[in-house]
């Protein structure tokens, strides 16, 4: 029990958003080009809304998680995918039942139910396996704006920053805080004390990433970070580690086929829904 409570802290949760962020992990797409997997997830994000067959719904869903569970995803973000579908799932047969609605209702929430949790997990699966310079750079590589580049890589690197801010702030507050006198029902005054200390942390941890923020930009403007970035020589040193090999079209390749075969079987087999 106390090995699981310790599972459970503060510093478990950190520790899960920085191996997720880093893509620590390996797993499947790990592996591969940086741009196959941008490619491979916007087929599986934007394909899921061309249908309404639930059968090819279902193929898809069963196509991303596999590709999850290949891909390492950490206990802390897919066990919040699980609560957040199964909290979804008793919403639909609630939202049915209030509103009088029958079978076809149902259906209609369930299928939007699963284009949104298929697009989850395609994301899960995919940005899970990039690091901040994997993505920096596939960005870069397929012509985005230099700055959006900049941004999704400083954003990455400015989380821990976030975090061990977050936790100064909050242990200062604790610190000066006189300690309850009883907790109250249910512990309500905890409760209460907890989401005093989150707002009461705002405005500080926001005062004091934009001092960083401001240092490392003007860090970076003084080392022609800019002008690295949109220099075709800057470019082209900077993505020379990108490489696209065989195994990058195969893989894009057998996702196609699966998709293909998800359709050609709804066709085939159509579960209460529509054609797709």
């Amino acid at each position: 029990m106390r090995r699981e409570r310790d599972r459970l802290s503060v510093e478990w949760v950190k520790l899960e958003l920085l191996r997720t962020a880093y893509a620590t992990r390996g797993g499947l797409l790990a592996g591969r080009d940086p741009r196959a997997v941008i490619g491979w997830y916007l087929i599986l994000a934007v394909v899921p809304w061309f249908t309404h067959n639930v059968t090819v719904l279902v193929g898809l869903f069963v196509v991303c998680a596999v590709a999850v569970v290949l891909s390492r995803v950490g206990p802390l973000i897919l066990g919040l995918f699980v609560i957040g579908f199964v909290l979804e799932g008793l919403y639909v047969l609630f939202a049915a039942w209030l509103f009088g609605g029958d079978t076809s209702t149902v259906l209609a929430l369930a299928e939007l139910t699963l284009k949104l949790a298929t697009v989850s997990l395609a994301s899960m699966a995919a940005f899970v396996s990039l690091d901040p310079e994997k993505l920096s750079d596939a960005l870069l590589s397929l012509h985005a704006p230099a700055m959006l580049s900049f941004g999704v890589s400083y954003g990455y690197r400015m989380l821990p920053v976030l975090m061990e801010e977050f936790h100064t702030v909050v242990d200062g507050h604790r610190l000066r805080a006189a300690p309850l006198v009883s907790k109250g029902f249910l512990g309500w005054r905890v409760a209460v004390r907890t989401a005093t200390t989150l707002v009461a942390a705002f405005y500080p941890l926001m005062l004091n990433t934009a001092k960083r923020t401001r240092t490392t930009v003007e860090a970076l403007e003084t080392r022609g970070f800019t002008y690295a970035a949109e220099h075709p020589d800057g470019r082209r040193i900077r993505l020379a580690a990108l490489r696209a090999d065989r195994w990058d079209a195969v893989f894009l390749g057998a996702t196609l086929v699966l998709v293909a075969a998800c359709f050609a079987v709804g066709r085939a087999f159509p579960l209460l829904g529509g054609a797709a």
